[in-house]
């Protein structure tokens, strides 16, 4: 079954073999939540896309929250096919993608890393974290150790310290790892953050 993937905002026409930023959003926001982001990145094409499960108006879900920060595989497994669904009809493709995710959407961008790291350049996860199960491109993401940037505030009380753990384990040993903490920041985003996601992304 293929999930209502949508993307309301997007800023500039995709070109073959050029990178496409790709937002992904929180748990209870939506697609207009990051799409202000892209005032402070190096400028190219990007989309915003709306998750599938609608929680009440204007917000959505990428997967339903059974035990916070350690979600069913099942459900963010098939919701990862949907985004790749949407990415296959609607971007060009040869362009490699960025995803940006924020909170659960940043275990989003680790999905589409962990199952076609081939059309991903390069990842940013935000005060976010990885499902805690075996994906299909493991062992290719392993091989490659792509560059990823993890962002999170040391104030963050949403995201489980178990959940970071996790995702700090796995990205240290998968990836080329970027990791980065902020003093008095909670479970959000702030010009510290984007100053440094702007310059991983220009070193990419």
């Amino acid at each position: 079954m293929s999930l209502d993937i949508r993307a309301f905002e997007h800023g500039g026409v995709p070109a073959p073999k050029k990178p496409v930023i790709v937002f992904l959003h929180g748990y209870g926001s939506n697609e207009q939540d990051l799409a202000g982001l892209i005032n402070f990145l190096p400028p190219m094409p990007w989309v915003s896309l709306r998750a599938p499960i609608s929680l009440q108006p204007g917000s959505y879900a990428w997967a339903p929250i059974t035990v916070p920060g350690n979600p069913e595989a099942g459900p963010v497994e098939e919701v990862t096919r949907s985004v790749w669904n949407w990415i296959d009809v609607n971007l060009p493709e040869d362009s490699l993608i960025i995803p940006i995710g924020f909170s659960q959407g940043g275990m989003m961008a680790t999905q589409l890393l962990r199952t076609r790291p081939e059309r991903v350049l390069t990842t940013v996860v935000l005060a976010g974290f990885t499902l805690g199960h075996p994906q299909p491109a493991d062992d290719a993401v392993r091989q490659e150790l792509p560059p990823v940037i993890y962002c999170r505030g040391l104030d963050d009380q949403v995201i489980s310290p178990s959940a970071v753990a996790r995702t700090a384990e796995w990205l240290g040993e998968n990836t080329t790892l970027t990791a980065k903490t902020y003093y008095r920041l909670g479970h959000s985003i702030d010009e510290r953050v984007m100053q440094d996601v702007h310059d991983f992304l220009k070193s990419i």
